[in-house]
């Protein structure tokens, strides 16, 4: 059996169904090179690179937990209170001795259970979700004042700040081959491997079942561009520091969610409470349970945010993860989330975070005020959720 090789206007079609995640890709690539010669290069430099994924790579967790609670038609505004307070009961646990494992699987567990614990007031209140996330926001914000007493918890050594400002060469002291710290290298190759074995088996098995597979110039093209994009990556990593150790954690839990949402019935069944819940309901998929669930992911990924951003500020502040929740939300809607439910992905959503990443970069390095950058990320949210307004309008979905 052979499988259908789609035609040109087939493949027009195919680009322009999936333009809004293209064009994220594109406004990624487009505001880097605009601010190449405002910042004399800078912002290509490979400690630049790496420094933006220590600085944002706690938004771009949260972004993965938010692009969830926003396809079942939810928000989340805890997540910079719940951020301080996790980091700050994380902290204190880490200093009694316990070690990172056990500080960070801590945090882990509060986030899940606060997520939990908002999950039920959403999901089986049938309270609305703004108003208990905002609830959560004000008492998890009184509640990190009060065990930290309104005073910033110190680290008893460095070990917990090795997840957000280490890096495996470091770990690992593998030295230098040349310019470069290997192991970025050597790890974008394996996932390279894996990922054209998984792309090449699936294409397979789709020509086997006789369903419509992209002609092979697009797929072989696909290829080439995220290889040379995660090799560029790589060589960024490899020529600074080498790979950092939280783009490691941040790898696998994109991995991890990206595969829930698009090859699990959990994520069928998360796409179809935020497109219709009526009807997801009368088809028998449990609504308040995929709801609830949501939010546990929600609150996980807060915690592993928390330790996240605590590590980088290198100890944890009563005041921290103030507007979190803000860039977090952002980064969604620009990645292409849909303000009315049941469309986005993980993917999207971390292009969303390094558009916003690149822009607030690209204005320090022009030693532009923050002043500038809420203006901006202002604007850029506007168009963003305009144009996903537009767009549900002119294809009749709102």
């Amino acid at each position: 059996m052979s499988g259908k090789v789609i035609h040109t206007s087939d493949t027009k079609t195919l680009v322009k169904n999936n333009i809004r995640n293209y064009s994220m890709f594109i406004m990624l690539a487009v505001i880097m090179l605009i601010f190449a010669p405002l910042t004399n290069w800078n912002n290509w430099n490979p400690r630049n690179f790496t420094n933006i994924f220590f600085q944002n790579s706690y938004v771009l967790i949260l972004a993965v937990g938010m692009v969830q609670v926003i396809i079942v038609q939810g928000i989340d505004l805890s997540v910079g209170s719940v951020c301080a307070f996790v980091g700050a009961l994380s902290a204190m646990i880490y200093n009694t001795g316990v070690g990172m494992p056990i500080a960070l699987l801590a945090a882990l567990a509060m986030g899940i259970g606060i997520g939990a614990f908002q999950g039920a007031w959403v999901a089986y209140a049938r309270m609305p979700a703004f108003i208990v996330t905002l609830a959560g926001m004000l008492l998890f914000r009184g509640l990190t004042y009060i065990v930290t007493k309104i005073s910033p918890v110190s680290f008893s050594d460095d070990g917990y700040s090795l997840i957000s400002t280490g890096t495996l060469d470091e770990v690992l002291n593998t030295g230098r081959i040349g310019p470069y710290r290997p192991m970025s290298i050597i790890i974008a190759i394996l996932v390279l491997a894996v990922f054209f074995l998984a792309e090449f088996a699936g294409r397979k098995k789709k020509i086997d079942n006789e369903f419509e597979v992209p002609p092979s110039s697009i797929f072989i093209g696909k290829l080439v561009i995220i290889s040379l994009l995660v090799l560029g990556l790589a060589d960024r990593f490899a020529r600074y520091r080498g790979l950092p150790i939280v783009v490691l954690v941040l790898g696998v839990t994109v991995f991890a969610f990206h595969f829930i949402l698009n090859s699990t019935v959990l994520g069928r069944y998360i796409y179809a409470v935020g497109g219709n819940p009526r009807s997801a309901k009368l088809s028998g998929i449990n609504s308040e349970l995929v709801t609830f669930i949501v939010f546990c992911f929600m609150g996980g990924l807060t915690g592993l945010a928390a330790v996240v951003s605590t590590g980088y500020m290198n100890s944890a502040l009563p005041q921290a993860g103030n507007l979190f929740e803000l860039d977090a939300i952002a980064a969604c809607y620009i990645g292409g989330v849909s303000a009315g439910g049941g469309i986005g992905t993980v993917i999207g959503v971390i292009v969303g975070g390094l558009v916003m990443s690149a822009i607030n970069n690209g204005m320090i390095l022009m030693n532009l005020g923050a002043h500038y950058q809420y203006v901006v990320k202002a604007l850029i949210l506007l168009l963003a959720v305009f144009y996903d307004v537009y767009t549900r309008r002119k294809a009749g979905l709102g």
